[in-house]
């Protein structure tokens, strides 16, 4: 199994230690070319608006959201998240993002969440977070805050959250996807 994870901006090498942590190989992605051969994708966090502009300007938008739209498994972290959502960009996961949803830099913090399908709690690591509104009945919804702001969850192939797992020790949702896209 390959996972490429975008290299356009963000947590890059840290998710790609996460992947080898999971024993799987990773792929970096900076070009549309870089996609061939990969058995699914990380959008890493980042700034959003910076990391659309660069798959604008690499000719990246058009070749991932074809992929997407075939069924590429995605795994979205925080801007990742956001990117899926936006209909500018992917529009591939039907909901409502509100981007930096719980803040400005100085409102970042971290916080055990209980996951659904986890025993224990995971240690969000909230970076200018966004969340998900208005989330369609056919998406899975895997945590919230608040009750009502939805900071991880899954629809079909894709899987988001708000938060950073690739900052923490835990492997649970990089061995969530790598068990989506060996469902697939």
């Amino acid at each position: 199994m390959i996972v490429g994870v975008l290299d356009l901006q963000g947590a890059v090498s840290e998710h790609v230690d996460m992947l080898a942590q999971c024993q799987v190989d990773a792929k970096l992605i900076k070009k549309a070319a870089d996609l061939s051969g990969v058995d699914g994708l990380i959008m890493p966090g980042g700034e959003s608006t910076v990391i659309y502009k660069l798959l604008v300007q690499e000719q990246l938008l058009e070749p991932l959201r074809q992929l997407i739209q075939v069924g590429l498994p995605v795994f979205g972290t925080c801007a990742g998240m956001v990117l899926l959502t936006q209909a500018k960009a992917f529009g591939a996961l039907p909901a409502t993002v509100v981007r930096n949803g719980f803040g400005r830099q100085k409102d970042s913090f971290e916080q055990a969440i209980s996951v659904v399908g986890f025993d224990e709690p995971f240690h969000g690591v909230f970076i200018r977070a966004p969340y998900l509104t208005a989330v369609d009945e056919s998406v899975t919804i895997l945590a919230t805050i608040d009750d009502e702001k939805v900071i991880a969850a899954q629809y079909a192939h894709i899987l988001v959250t708000a938060f950073h797992p690739e900052l923490t020790a835990d492997t649970r949702f990089h061995e969530k996807f790598i068990q989506l896209i060996a469902n697939k």
